[in-house]
């Protein structure tokens, strides 16, 4: 089953880091020093079963919701301008929040690493 993750996260990284290749051989070497790190775990312990949840989780993160983008053109009115690259595997919300108003700084708190 571990090698099966592996695999997994792997296929999914392959998937969201496509046409970045420093970007995907980190994401490899990550991965494995994560797998290698757990290599002395027994097979079939709790300890490793849980290894094993995290890593077909980090899979579904990479495949539905990380989104690389590229910048594209040069400055257009003094802003730069990306081009996202989603593909069919990207999870796609309803934008409730968006459509209700909802203010993600209006509890004090910062969003998306910015200051209030």
């Amino acid at each position: 089953m571990a090698l099966s993750a592996y695999r997994n996260v792997l296929r999914a990284a392959r998937i969201a880091f496509q046409g970045d290749a420093p970007i995907f051989s980190a994401a490899k070497i990550e991965a494995r020093s994560k797998f290698n790190g757990s290599r002395s775990l027994p097979a079939g312990s709790d300890e490793a079963q849980q290894k094993i949840i995290e890593a077909q989780e980090v899979a579904r993160i990479l495949r539905q919701n990380v989104v690389q983008g590229h910048q594209v053109g040069g400055l257009v009115d003094k802003e730069q301008r990306y081009q996202l690259r989603i593909h069919e595997e990207t999870e796609r919300g309803d934008n409730d929040s968006i459509k209700k108003g909802t203010n993600l700084t209006s509890a004090g708190g910062a969003c998306c690493g910015g200051t209030t």
